[in-house]
């Protein structure tokens, strides 16, 4: 658990410094309103209850240290199970959010689970008619899927508002959200450098263009056969995960493969693995690395993996959805065009 104070010291004084077809969303966006100090942002908890009584203090403590004025949902403190409130009520903070003129941007407390079971129940023509920044990662992914497919503009898989928003993430955060310039991420930008196993490595080399879609890999796997997909052709396809065994990972990329995703996309950018061992003493099956290789080298297109993407400190903020270049050997992600204006 990291305190208030050290996800305030990840970002301090860096403020002051700094289901449509494949890339129709981007081009055609509207561009939504960037962020500046003072903005109030909405704070909405999707999916699980929260278990830390000092949870939604220190997500308001850290959005007040980006300098923004955190506006908490209704039922952000519910409780429904282990839901922070039932469906019916998570999804109204979602349309009051997007309703609400003077919120600017809506971030989400946590993950866990529970997101896509709000799907159904979304207005989308109310979300659509009022376009902002959507920001969070793990279980939000449904979000992310869902909005892209049907929402008609961009969002942000970065970390949630409780979590820790360290420096890396908190500029790519801004370069994107507040000053809406078209960044060249880095994949490397904030890793351990004396880590051997998930360094920047090029599965196959190139450089490919599309919309930018993914988030996390259990998440967007449970969701195939679903409508709350976008298209995949000539995407790239972006993918994390935390706390599964190698075969769940053979698994979950299988039914990418076998849902025809995989054979679609243009490029392909996986992130970090975090603790996605089987824990077994003298383990012998395969490893999450050689895993990749099997599933994505035979793909004929560009491919790297290890990007500080995931349930990892200095994750990198993406804009999903966006139209984005990637270059697999030098392990970039460039955005080609504002989000925001």
């Amino acid at each position: 658990m990291f305190s208030r104070r050290s996800i305030i010291a990840g970002i301090s004084g860096l403020g002051a410094t700094l289901a449509l077809p494949t890339g129709a969303m981007a081009r055609s966006a509207p561009k939504m309103a960037r962020l500046r100090p003072g903005d109030t942002v909405g704070l909405i908890a999707p999916a699980s209850v929260s278990d830390d009584p000092f949870s939604l203090e220190t997500a308001q403590s850290t959005m007040r240290g980006m300098g923004l004025v955190p506006k908490l949902g209704q039922h952000a403190a519910d409780r429904f199970g282990y839901l922070a409130g039932t469906d019916r009520d998570r999804a109204a903070d979602v349309h009051a959010m997007f309703a609400d003129e003077s919120v600017r941007a809506i971030f989400a407390l946590r993950g866990g689970w529970g997101g896509a079971r709000m799907l159904p129940l979304l207005d989308w023509d109310l979300i659509r008619a009022h376009p902002k920044l959507l920001v969070g990662f793990s279980d939000v992914t449904a979000f992310h899927l869902a909005f892209a497919a049907r929402a008609g503009f961009p969002t942000i898989h970065g970390p949630n508002a409780g979590n820790r928003w360290d420096s890396i993430s908190w500029n790519s955060f801004w370069r994107i959200a507040f000053a809406g310039q078209t960044p060249i991420l880095n994949g490397s930008e904030g890793q351990d450098v004396t880590q051997d196993r998930w360094r920047i490595t090029t599965i196959r080399p190139g450089k490919a263009s599309g919309r930018l879609l993914g988030g996390n890999l259990t998440v967007l796997s449970t969701m195939m056969g679903s409508p709350w997909l976008p298209d995949f052709d000539g995407a790239i396809l972006f993918l994390e995960e935390v706390g599964e065994a190698e075969y769940r990972v053979d698994r979950m990329l299988n039914q990418l493969a076998l849902a025809g995703i995989l054979r679609k996309v243009a490029g392909v950018v996986f992130g970090q693995c975090s603790r996605c061992d089987s824990g077994v003493a003298n383990y012998t099956g395969f490893s999450v690395p050689q895993i990749l290789h099997q599933y994505l080298s035979q793909l004929g297109i560009p491919v790297f993996a290890g990007a500080n993407i995931g349930h990892v400190g200095n994750q990198l903020s993406l804009p999903v959805g966006a139209d984005v270049r990637i270059d697999a050997e030098a392990g970039t992600i460039e955005l080609l065009d504002p989000i925001v204006a």
